[in-house]
């Protein structure tokens, strides 16, 4: 087998693992794989197909879409969490630990600059205490802008089902912060992941599970999960300041009635989106974080 296509289950940087005619195959990369205009840390990831002649990748196709994060060292260059998904699941806690919601949106800003549908996943409700109001509260503005929002515990299945559904037969990216539960989550949806997770991994390195790499795990029925490192931080994708609020789906809707093109909806005249929020059709949290993150990103007046 000279040459065939398969696809990218796991990177260490250096060998990767491709699901190819129904086996696993260890592989490295040929020389310099360049993509165009993308400056990234990992050139190839998990999700993408790959061309795979004489034991190396020589070539990784088109993606439909990917979801990227600032590369820790390098403020110019990005890191590839995962390509071609059908959705990102954001696990995230509101106690043990506290997860600003200010990360949240990084995330689904992130998620929506490269056309990712996005889940949210609110773990750990089992135990909110004092916070089961902010809980509900959450839940209940993430889901009136539109998107998926599923309430866990750590010991009952609760909404469980639910997101077991929406992902079935789908690829789907799992990530969060540090110590939120995720890895706990993915033994609940499939049992057969822990045994997985210990197993030896790419070209036998040390043969013990680390979450240091992306690692895509194929369902039988046909649902492929990709678990990625916990995530300390979530920095914006390299865009305009005028273009952030187009990553807001309530302001976006909003935006196209300002007076100016370029607004920024902090001191414009005739800004919609800022009547939007005088009048709660915007939720002044939200425009908070917005406004956040344009002063820490673009040093905006």
């Amino acid at each position: 087998m000279s040459e065939y296509k398969g696809l990218v289950v796991k990177s260490t940087g250096s060998w990767y693992r491709v699901w190819a005619n129904g086996a696993f195959i260890d592989v490295r990369a040929a020389g310099k794989i360049r993509l165009k205009g993308l400056k990234t840390t990992n050139p190839i990831a998990v999700g993408d197909m790959v061309v795979v002649r004489d034991d190396l990748i020589q070539e990784v196709e088109e993606r439909k879409n990917y979801l990227i994060r600032r590369s820790t060292n390098l403020s110019k260059q990005y890191h590839i969490l995962a390509a071609n998904l059908d959705a990102a699941v954001l696990v995230a806690s509101i106690t043990k630990p506290r997860i600003a919601p200010g990360f949240i949106d990084r995330f689904l800003i992130n998620a929506e600059a490269y056309q990712v549908p996005a889940i949210v996943v609110i773990n750990k409700i089992d135990l909110v205490d004092a916070d089961h109001e902010e809980l509900e509260d959450l839940a209940f503005l993430y889901r009136s802008i539109g998107y998926p929002v599923y309430l866990l515990s750590t010991e009952t299945a609760d909404e469980l089902p639910l997101l077991v559904e929406s992902i079935v037969g789908k690829t789907v990216l799992f990530t969060g912060f540090s110590g939120v539960g995720k890895s706990t989550l993915l033994n609940r949806i499939d049992p057969s992941f822990e045994q997985k997770t210990g197993e030896i991994s790419v070209a036998n390195e040390k043969g013990k599970h680390t979450t240091t790499f992306a690692e895509m795990f194929l369902m039988e029925d046909g649902t492929k999960i990709i678990d990625t490192p916990g995530i300390k931080e979530m920095g914006l994708v390299d865009f305009e300041a005028w273009e952030l609020s187009h990553f807001f789906p309530e302001m976006k809707k909003h935006s196209s009635h300002c007076k100016y093109n370029n607004c920024i909806h902090k001191n414009e005249p005739g800004c919609a989106v800022k009547k939007a929020v005088e009048e709660f059709e915007i939720h002044p949290f939200r425009y908070q974080n917005y406004l956040s993150m344009m002063d820490e990103n673009f040093n905006s007046n």
